[in-house]
């Protein structure tokens, strides 16, 4: 049996949440997910694309939550998040959204922790807020522009109207197919750990609405990323970095590793042999980056 194939899953089983959650309004119909534990310096943990809070909990909170106040959040328009369709895509928009939340929940100056997708939104939210942020670490972010598989799946949802209307389709034809080829594929070289097969919700990543959030999201990293390589040099906020040497999602030589050249207080670090979800198999890597933003490691 090949890697990608060695685990069962299914778009309509796990609906219901894995982790308990609550809901911040944001007003105008927007909402906010989180789930939170622990005690200590807050961190806050944001997920990649096609993923939801389960994705970072999973993997980090067991291991984080012991020194920390650990907040993961679904991203604005996945899991159980709510946002307005075209306004609230980007990842500049979703770091604001995610700070209007923690404002309002009475958390001051996180270290927050983004993987993929979500630590473009991390970096953006340093950026945004940096006398409120503790510390940024990001996880195989996306830092420059690039061409983008994502962009051509579900991109084409973007557009009002042809989204509406090809996205119920979509879900009931080829993406049951289509995600959970995804899913599998993203953990490459590595295979799905068994608990998450078993544990993640993948109907919260998965549906019409998510998949046109997929595809907003996808088409604006183009601006939104070329608004931040003009904004890294003035960076104020220290900022760790991780890729995997050997990730067949992002390219970390030409994202986060160029980006910590470019970054005055960065730090990129090579996670040898890890794939792009490094967090599931490498969290004592994480703890010590974010040990070493909090200054507890030098």
């Amino acid at each position: 049996m090949s890697r990608i194939a060695s685990l069962p899953l299914a778009l309509d089983r796990m609906a219901d949440p894995t982790v308990p959650r609550r809901s911040v309004s944001l007003g105008e119909g927007r909402s906010l997910a989180y789930a939170e534990a622990g005690e200590g310096p807050p961190l806050v943990l944001i997920h990649g694309t096609l993923l939801a809070l389960e994705d970072m909990w999973l993997a980090l909170e067991p291991r984080l939550s012991r020194h920390h106040r650990v907040i993961a959040v679904d991203r604005p328009g996945h899991g159980l998040s709510a946002r307005h369709r075209l306004v609230d895509a980007s990842p500049w928009r979703q770091a604001t959204l995610i700070h209007e939340a923690l404002q309002s929940l009475g958390i001051e100056r996180p270290i927050v922790i983004g993987h993929s997708f979500g630590g473009t939104v991390a970096l953006c939210y340093g950026l945004l807020f940096p006398e409120e942020t503790a510390g940024l670490l990001a996880l195989a972010p996306l830092c420059f522009p690039e061409i983008r598989l994502e962009q051509i799946l579900f991109g084409p949802r973007f557009t009002p109207g042809l989204g509406e209307m090809i996205g119920p389709l979509l879900a009931g034809t080829s993406d049951p197919t289509l995600l959970p080829l995804l899913w599998r594929a993203i953990f490459l070289p590595q295979i799905m750990p068994e608990a998450v097969a078993k544990s993640f919700p993948f109907a919260l990543a998965s549906g019409p609405e998510r998949m046109i959030a997929e595809g907003e999201d996808a088409l604006s990293v183009w601006p939104a990323l070329s608004r931040a390589a003009l904004s890294y040099t003035r960076c104020t906020v220290p900022v760790g970095i991780l890729g995997g040497t050997a990730d067949l999602v992002v390219n970390n030589a030409l994202q986060g590793a160029l980006a910590a050249r470019a970054i005055p207080q960065a730090r990129f670090d090579w996670v040898p042999g890890a794939g792009h979800m490094l967090h599931h198999f490498h969290q004592d890597t994480v703890a010590a980056a974010v040990d070493r933003l909090a200054g507890r490691l030098p």
